[in-house]
């Protein structure tokens, strides 16, 4: 039973399909791995053990009969606390929220429960999810799966850990800036960041609406298409027959690759040679209007999230870490016109990325350019904090700012990923790209 807890959503749905594993069990071995872990109280705020059991025994008995719902009925996966679970606390990692209890699911969590997917608990966020770096004072850190000392990425940082130290098969995080794509790259995960209006909001704790977005990390690309299938709704994406042959890829030059560090820097070579090596075309190109856009930031996403939380925070601040309460103060000097000013310009920067962008099946960034920094200084050292933060998230949030989807994958560097971006609402050509990189990338 231990294999299970390293095993793939996809090869445990197969397993249940063929009777070889019963989903009471496979419920049962993941309780019982997060109750003997060491980690578990900074990776979890809160378990649904009943609803957890319940889901797995309908799920069984569903097996028994042929009635299954979905490859994935019956497979353990946890939910970040900024999605609503009816009757159980969501707080979104804030003491603001504190003792906030929905009467029910989140769209998104009801469309998995449909798809037969059971709930195991909450996972630990960054306080309202407005951080990259996954520290969290007020409520936990999770430890990073390669340095127990460094930051997880966030603000999904309980997500991205409760599957890699094994304690979910999959976790379901948000996206507004990069809280997927980040904690995915530094725990070795695959992350698909959708694109704004793909996933439904209904019942997701908001930061920035016009940006959040909804989106799996996980341990295979298989798993991230059948896991925005479930929250969805919807078919899964086809990835037989996926290959590089023929494709062209971008390496964005603009922004992106300034100041990479070492480590990312390796890891991101060493995919894009895998990529090339596996029949893709990979060229360098710049996107001007990517610097243009990265400016108007403090704008778009500050404004909107102090304007989100202003009355929450300013009435309570001192519940707040005082790093997450000042970058939300951030937006509070901006008028309304700055704000239509500045989403009118990126509206226009949005198209012309997407002609220059036109020729290539996917762009491809080094998902962050730094590596997991020391949790400790992070907490006691404000100005590294902010700087710190700021290089996290900046890769990732081009992708937002475009208004694209995201895929990253692990590079085989630890703590490393690739980040391959795709047009707006082309989820399924970009997990196309995305097996088929994954398979180069492990050959």
């Amino acid at each position: 039973m231990d294999a299970w807890l390293t095993m793939s959503a996809g090869d445990l749905g197969r397993g249940i399909n063929s009777g070889e594993i019963d989903p009471v069990a496979l419920t049962e071995c993941y309780l019982d791995a997060i109750e003997a872990h060491e980690f578990t109280p900074r990776i979890y705020a809160r378990m649904t053990r009943d609803r957890a059991l319940s889901e797995a025994g309908a799920a069984a008995k569903r097996a028994r009969l042929g009635l299954r719902l979905s490859l994935l009925d019956g497979v353990p996966i946890s939910w970040k606390d900024l999605f609503d679970t009816a009757g159980v606390e969501t707080e979104a990692g804030s003491a603001l929220l504190q003792g906030r209890k929905p009467e029910t699911d989140a769209e998104v969590l009801r469309n998995a429960t449909q798809a037969g997917l059971v709930c195991l608990g909450k996972t630990h966020m960054t306080e309202l999810a407005f951080s990259g770096l996954g520290l969290n004072p007020v409520t936990a850190t999770p430890p990073c799966v390669n340095d127990h000392a460094a930051a997880p990425g966030g603000s999904s940082s309980g997500a991205a850990t409760s599957v890699a130290f094994g304690l979910a098969v999959a976790g379901i995080g948000s996206d507004t800036g990069g809280s997927v794509r980040v904690p995915s790259a530094w725990n070795d995960l695959v992350g698909l960041k959708t694109t704004s209006g793909r996933l439904s909001l209904q019942g997701v704790v908001p930061l920035c609406a016009r940006f959040d977005t909804v989106g799996p990390l996980c341990r295979t690309v298989e798993d991230a298409a059948l896991m925005l299938a479930a929250l969805e709704g919807s078919r899964t994406a086809d990835l037989r027959g996926a290959s590089l042959q023929r494709t062209k890829l971008a390496i964005l030059t603009t922004t992106a690759m300034e100041d990479v560090r070492k480590a990312p820097l390796a890891g991101f070579r060493r995919a894009t040679e895998a990529l090339a090596a596996a029949g893709a075309t990979v060229e360098e190109i710049a996107v001007p209007e990517i610097a243009e856009a990265m400016a108007l930031s403090p704008i778009l996403f500050a404004s909107e999230a102090y304007g989100t939380w202003k009355a929450e925070i300013e009435a309570q601040p001192d519940l707040m870490h005082a790093a997450v309460r000042e970058r939300f103060r951030g937006g509070k000097d901006f008028t309304a016109s700055d704000y239509v000013a500045a989403w009118q310009t990126l509206d226009r920067l949005r198209a012309r990325y997407l002609a220059e962008t036109a020729a290539y099946d996917a762009v491809l960034v080094p998902t962050c350019p730094i590596m997991p920094p020391d949790a400790a200084r992070l907490d006691r050292d404000p100005d590294f904090f902010v700087t710190e933060n700021l290089m996290t998230l900046r890769n990732t949030r081009i992708g937002n700012l475009m208004g694209l989807c995201g895929l990253t994958l692990p590079t085989g560097v630890a703590s490393t990923g690739l980040m391959m971006l795709g047009a707006p609402m082309a989820e399924e050509r970009l997990l196309r790209l995305g097996a088929a990189a994954e398979a180069a990338l492990k050959g």
